[in-house]
């Protein structure tokens, strides 16, 4: 086996000079189960044969009635390159969420790079998002879909990358008039980057900014014309429209020392200012404003100290994406 490192993109991974890739985190993977762990039923179906991809779909086990239960479509996060619906982390995290939501999840999985680069991971998510809503009529290829969604009210959340790529799947969903509409978006620690600070606020440390548009020009998008000014990336710093965002509400949460989190502040805003058809409304209270993204159209939700702390420990805080259902 080829031992030679050409490149080495910590904490993530490294390249070898036969082009393998070796991930350093979020390999672990854990199997779904249709025993009622944690109130809890999983299972994995294929959606797309072509790419060898998979969802992860968890239902409440209590779920027994024939009630139409709320829809998350969740994209995880992990800088398009490591993780999956099938990491401890992420299977556990989506579990929770549909436990304490009450709610149908269709977690999925993406193409990641440096493997395959941006726009991959793009593509398949709206595959996915395709994919789920070809139920929407009830007669789908998943019977869980078809006998336990409702499709007036389906979300689309993810975290981080997951985070970018919901924002993104919203404006599609706008351009391509996907119907039924979707309820709401939760953009939870958004991954929005560019080459100038958006702010005075926003990191200036120049090592960082390197670090953080060198994984995005190197790794994850290498094929960027504009590097991080691409917009899929610089979704706040660009002069890209919002007016067209294919939903009805939309939370966005924020970590007080997140290095994105001037990046997610500025996305509110401009999505406030766009000229989007929904109601708006800020908070500055994390618990408030998750509370109460249920009945407004755009909350964000700023975490306190405390918030943050336990979310770098468990990333416990993004369990308040549940009250958004």
């Amino acid at each position: 086996m080829e031992t030679e490192i050409v490149s080495e993109f910590l904490p993530f991974g490294r390249i070898y000079k036969d082009g393998r890739v070796e991930r350093l985190t979020g390999t672990e993977i854990i199997p779904p189960s249709l025993d009622a762990t944690n109130d809890v039923v999983s299972k994995d179906v294929v959606y797309s044969t072509g790419h060898n991809l998979s969802a992860r779909l968890f239902l409440p086990h209590k779920s027994t009635d024939n009630n139409k239960l709320p829809l998350l479509i969740y994209i995880h996060g992990g800088a398009w390159i490591i993780e999956s619906p099938f990491s401890p982390l992420y299977h556990n995290y989506v579990a929770e969420l549909v436990k304490s939501a009450n709610c149908l999840a269709v977690s999925i999985q993406y193409r990641r790079a440096p493997e395959h680069p941006i726009p991959a991971a793009y593509e398949d998510s709206w595959s996915a998002i395709q994919w789920v809503f070809s139920h929407a009529d009830g007669s789908g290829p998943e019977e869980w879909i078809n006998e336990r969604a409702d499709f007036g009210r389906v979300f689309i959340g993810g975290d981080s990358a997951g985070a970018n790529m919901s924002h993104h799947m919203a404006m599609r969903a706008g351009r391509e008039k996907l119907d039924p509409r979707i309820k709401g978006v939760a953009i939870v620690h958004p991954a929005f980057w560019g080459t100038d600070p958006v702010d005075e606020h926003d990191v200036q440390d120049a090592e960082t900014r390197s670090g953080i548009a060198e994984v995005w020009e190197k790794i994850a998008s290498p094929n960027s014309v504009n590097g991080t000014d691409d917009p899929l990336f610089n979704v706040v710093g660009s002069d890209s429209d919002f007016s067209g965002l294919g939903c009805e509400k939309v939370l966005v949460a924020v970590a007080g020392k997140d290095v994105f989190v001037r990046q997610g502040l500025g996305y509110a805003e401009k999505l406030k200012k766009s000229g989007w058809r929904g109601d708006v409304e800020d908070f500055k209270e994390f618990a408030e404003a998750v509370d109460s993204v249920r009945d407004k159209g755009v909350a964000v939700a700023v975490a306190s100290q405390e918030d943050i702390d336990a979310a770098n420990k468990e990333r416990s805080d993004f369990f308040e994406v549940k009250k958004a259902l």
